[in-house]
This record gives C-alpha cells, sequence and structure tokens, in this order.
C-alpha cells in the first residue's frame, strides 16, 4: 500500500519530485537542442493509450529525430496519475468527435476498458500452447471505442504540447548550461590561482 501510495503522491511531494525531474534534464551532456527535442518527445507520447509502452515508444522515437533518448524517458513523466485523467479525457472526446462517435467515457472506463483488452490479448497468446478457444470481442470493442479515437485526439492534442514544451525548455537549458560552465570556469581559475599562489610560496 505505501508503494501505490508514493506512485501517487511520491515523498517528499510532486513538487520536489518535479524540480528533481527538471534539475537532470539541465544536467544531461547533450546539446540543448537534442535534450529539448528528448523531453518533447517524451511528452508527446504521454497523450497515447499506449500504457506500459511509454518509454519504449519515447526512446524510439527520439532516436528517430536524433534527440537526447534519457531526456525522453524523463520526459514521459509529463505524463503522471495526476495529468493522465486530463489527458485521456480529453483526447478520447476529441477523437470521438472527429469520428462521429459518441463520447462520455470516464477515464475509470477507459483504465478498465484496457485492462480487458489486455488481458484478453494475454488469454490469447496462452492459448497458443494450450487447447482454450480465442476470442477477440473486447479487442475488437477496445480498438474501435478506445484506442483510435484516444491515439487520434492524443495526437492532435500531444503534437502542439510538445513544440511548446521544446520551446519552453530550449532557454531554460541553454541558461542554465551557460551558467553551469560559467560556474565550472570559475572554479578551474580559483584553482589554478591557488596552484599558482603556492607555487611562488604565497601560501603555505
Amino acid at each position: 500500500m505505501r508503494t501505490v501510495g508514493e506512485f501517487f503522491y511520491p515523498r517528499g511531494g510532486w513538487r520536489r519530485s518535479t524540480s528533481y525531474i527538471l534539475h537532470r534534464l539541465r544536467r544531461l551532456p547533450d546539446t540543448p537542442h537534442r535534450i529539448c527535442i528528448g523531453i518533447a518527445v517524451g511528452a508527446f507520447v504521454s497523450f497515447l493509450p499506449i500504457y506500459g509502452l511509454h518509454f519504449m515508444a519515447a526512446a524510439l522515437l527520439a532516436w528517430l529525430l536524433r534527440g537526447n533518448i534519457l531526456a525522453a524517458l524523463l520526459g514521459t513523466f509529463y505524463g503522471n496519475p495526476i495529468t493522465f485523467p486530463i489527458m485521456a479525457v480529453t483526447a478520447l472526446e476529441l477523437g470521438n468527435w472527429l469520428l462521429g462517435e459518441p463520447g462520455g467515457m470516464s477515464f475509470s472506463a477507459v483504465m478498465g476498458a484496457i485492462g480487458r483488452a489486455s488481458s484478453e490479448l494475454s488469454h490469447n497468446l496462452m492459448a497458443i500452447f494450450t487447447s482454450d478457444a480465442v476470442h477477440w470481442g473486447r479487442l475488437e470493442t477496445f480498438w474501435w471505442r478506445v484506442f483510435l479515437p484516444f491515439f487520434i485526439g492524443g495526437t492532435i492534442i500531444g503534437a502542439p504540447c510538445a513544440v511548446a514544451i521544446y520551446f519552453i525548455h530550449l532557454p531554460l537549458v541553454r541558461a542554465y548550461q551557460r551558467g553551469r560552465q560559467k560556474r565550472l570556469r570559475q572554479r578551474f581559475d580559483e584553482a589554478r590561482n591557488r596552484q599558482r599562489a603556492q607555487d611562488n610560496g604565497e601560501e603555505p
């Protein structure tokens, strides 16, 4: 129960967790452009109904777009227990509207449909090695009722959000890296000056 609770509310709070992720993103050893491409990619895939595959999809898309893969993995944290319900319901409603289908499915109903479809898929895969009958009814319903409209809506919403996230993070990462480089140069110069002073006998 403690692990589940920390998933919904991390130890130290979401503010501390968010600050830690942003700090890790800014310290990545790569160009700001590649880092921000990765962040944007990670945020984008968070809008898609591929729960359990977000990391894999983010890494693949970052590789294709020459973004930073670790930044893409960290960027998927834009999708979290607080934002997922908003993302899912908004994307699903938009997708259903574009397809001319009725909406009104709650987030809990979406998660339930995903669970039932996953269970049926697992059963069918195991049926290859057993004599159990194969059923596709839940998967077919899930495809037309949830996945397709969710995917269409999530893509349409996620793309502009990813672009905005890229341009929001780019100056922040650039400024952080410039400041970090400046601090490193200052430390190097201070260490060099101390060494020179010791060599000249000015310090013990």
